[in-house]
């Protein structure tokens, strides 16, 4: 449980070390931290100093002096700045326990199904500098599949369809085993960053990427609206051609239109899993239907569309945000009987 031991806190956790949010679950207690996982930091004497973390650090994000960087050092799932991710655990770990005397926690954290071996030790020995005693892995697929609760233990398929922030995750399940996964370097922050590149093709209106979160989640959908406009907003960046401050009216049309290619690429890494899985397996999945998961997972009308595009049946998590978290944290409670599912690198 998460408690005291002589003034000192014993408690294990599990991380999502997630491209555009971190979770953390603690042993006995669940959920207890959310934030971005972002890092500003400016650099002293060739060393990078730290000046904020998480949702601090993400009001920063496009608005930072040059003396200053905000940066998200994890990038389609896997660690792309190991100094700064490091610092980023110990301060969330920190955060958590509230007091710098620690035994040191036992780690579990996701990692993408397609990291590679490199990409695998580098996550292992970044939460292993932060300050814990034993780091152990887990892939993202079996955390999203446990954590939304489907039956993986059963010798029948189940499919989950984890959107995050950089990867998506198509994966398989049976016998709390992967039969199946394909880990897609699109998510969250490339529906951003398609957003960003159609208003200035289309409109000739820059703006950030913040902007374009904001659009995603006020108007985002997937599908384009019956009456071929839909739900508007007015948005403001900066007109490319005179340089100025520009104001402009976008609707869901647009915003559809925009995201199309990001749609179509979830859509085929579901068919592409569909063809590589035994027939048995793949009429479990027809019968049952697919479960979508991650922040991703909220764009309006996403499933809606992945249901026309396959002729499958789609269903959103309830609590799509913290699947993952809650599977890994799940890992941790019943350790026992899911050990085959981590990877403590022994």
């Amino acid at each position: 449980m998460f408690g005291v031991l002589g003034g000192i806190f014993t408690s294990d956790i599990a991380i999502d070390l997630g491209t555009a949010n971190t979770l953390v679950y603690v042993k006995g207690k669940g959920i207890v931290l959310s934030e971005p996982s972002v890092v500003a930091y400016h650099v002293v004497d060739g060393k990078k100093q730290i000046l904020a973390v998480g949702a601090d650090a993400k009001l920063m994000l496009g608005r930072t002096p040059g003396s200053i960087q905000a940066i998200q050092p994890m990038r389609d799932g896997v660690i792309a700045d190991f100094d700064v991710a490091e610092e980023m655990i110990k301060h969330f770990i920190r955060k958590v326990y509230r007091r710098s005397s620690i035994i040191r926690p036992r780690i579990i954290v996701c990692v993408p199904h397609g990291a590679t071996s490199v990409e695998r030790r580098a996550i292992r020995q970044s939460v292993l500098a932060a300050g814990c005693r034993k780091a152990g892995l887990i892939a993202e697929p079996i955390a999203a599949a446990l954590g939304v609760g489907l039956p993986i233990a059963t010798p029948s398929g189940s499919m989950v369809v984890d959107i995050g922030g950089g990867t998506t995750e198509v994966a398989i399940l049976s016998l709390c085993d992967i039969v199946y996964a394909q880990s897609v370097r699109t998510g969250g922050n490339q529906m951003d960053e398609f957003l960003v590149s159609y208003l200035r093709r289309q409109f000739n209106l820059l703006v950030g990427e913040p902007t374009a979160e904001r659009i995603k989640k006020e108007i985002g959908t997937a599908r384009m609206p019956l009456d071929g406009r839909g739900k508007k907003m007015v948005i403001r960046g900066r007109d490319v051609l005179n340089g100025i401050p520009k104001e402009i009216e976008i609707n869901q049309a647009n915003v559809a239109e925009a995201l199309a290619e990001v749609v179509g690429n979830i859509c085929n890494a579901v068919l592409r899993a569909l063809e590589s899985t035994p027939p048995d397996l793949a009429s479990d999945i027809v019968s049952r239907g697919v479960v979508l998961t991650g922040g991703g997972a909220m764009l309006g009308e996403l499933d809606l569309a992945l249901r026309e595009q396959t002729g499958l049946a789609f269903a959103v998590a309830e609590d799509c945000l913290n699947c993952v978290a809650l599977g890994i944290g799940m890992s941790l409670e019943r350790e026992k009987e899911l050990v085959h599912v981590i990877d403590y690198g022994n």
